[in-house]
């Protein structure tokens, strides 16, 4: 499934899992109302999570939204049977998508579809999709390119002789990378308080964001505020950094804090302690390893791990 202007183009090699056909369609639907079931019933058990005939009736809205042909009940089905095992894969792989960075992506959606959010909310209500049902759909989207990135990366090993190989071929030079060491602030809301907790500890994790210049004096600020936890993540690379805190570091120099976000941790922000230019074989080996895990379509690492997570899975009719 495929969703244009939902998110930026990245380098080669990044997920494209972001784009589908739908915003061509999203002009021209006739709004109609639609009618809801009369009753939801569990249509197949996929490791023990249900896939209800209300999950497939919203996705195949969205599949005739998006104008797409065949049997629509039928992909649907397979679709939410795919979405709950890339979920699955993405909570162990701990990769969590935030409904911040949800519902920024589905603003850039309406935004670049030129209709405000309001309007997106109406037209995937009337057509039988659901704000939520998107919403959901926009979560695995993000959370299964990550995993795919990740995938890609593992499944690339090179051996010592295939470094030397790979240096020799441009020119004998070592590639260097940006090392940086950083701290990471959080301001830790539970999550039976985070609805009456979090705008209370946004505002906090702001106020310290905004002193910070350094890691030197972290710890201090931190003392006399409840349940905040700074953690020092000693020596990362470039390419090691987190892919939902790499855009925002990449652009900071030392004694700078990225923005304050929402985790499911709670508030958190990290701050630059200091960053250099390194190059050495393990640096060499790194890059060497992206580079050839990017060569690899997405689309492709994407149907084999959905092929093996289905074959591994317990699928149950009811």
């Amino acid at each position: 499934m495929m969703m244009t202007k939902l998110t930026k183009t990245g380098r080669k090699g990044r997920s494209r899992m972001m784009a589908i056909a739908m915003a061509a369609a999203l002009p021209f639907m006739v709004m109609a109302p639609v009618q809801q079931a009369a009753a939801t019933e569990i249509l197949y058990v996929v490791n023990d999570t249900p896939v209800t005939s209300y999950d497939v009736a919203r996705r195949a809205a969205l599949l005739k939204l998006m104008r797409r042909s065949g049997n629509l009940q039928e992909v649907a089905t397979e679709e939410m049977i795919n979405q709950v095992l890339r979920q699955q894969e993405m909570a162990r792989n701990r990769v969590t998508i935030t409904n911040e960075m949800v519902n920024e992506s589905y603003a850039n959606f309406a935004s670049s579809n030129n209709m405000s959010t309001a309007q997106l909310d109406q037209i995937l209500g009337q057509s039988g999709v659901t704000k939520d049902h998107f919403k959901e759909f926009i979560r695995t989207q993000m959370g299964w390119g990550r995993v795919l990135q990740a995938r890609g990366r593992s499944t690339v090993q090179l051996s010592q002789q295939d470094v030397v190989q790979k240096m020799l071929e441009q020119g004998g030079q070592k590639p260097s990378a940006t090392e940086y060491m950083l701290q990471q602030v959080i301001f830790v809301v539970p999550a039976s308080e985070r609805s009456q907790l979090l705008g209370k500890r946004k505002r906090e994790a702001q106020a310290m964001r905004d002193r910070f210049n350094g890691c030197e004096n972290t710890v201090e600020f931190a003392k006399g505020l409840i349940d905040v936890t700074v953690r020092d993540l000693g020596r990362t690379l470039a390419p090691e950094l987190p892919a939902d805190w790499k855009d925002h570091v990449v652009k900071l120099q030392p004694g700078q804090a990225t923005p304050v976000r929402e985790t499911d941790r709670g508030v958190e922000f990290i701050g630059v302690c200091s960053a250099r230019e390194v190059s050495d074989d393990h640096v060499a080996k790194l890059l060497f390893q992206n580079e050839q895990a990017e060569d690899k379509p997405m689309e492709k690492i994407s149907e084999e791990l959905t092929a093996e997570l289905r074959e591994k899975a317990r699928i149950v009719k009811r």
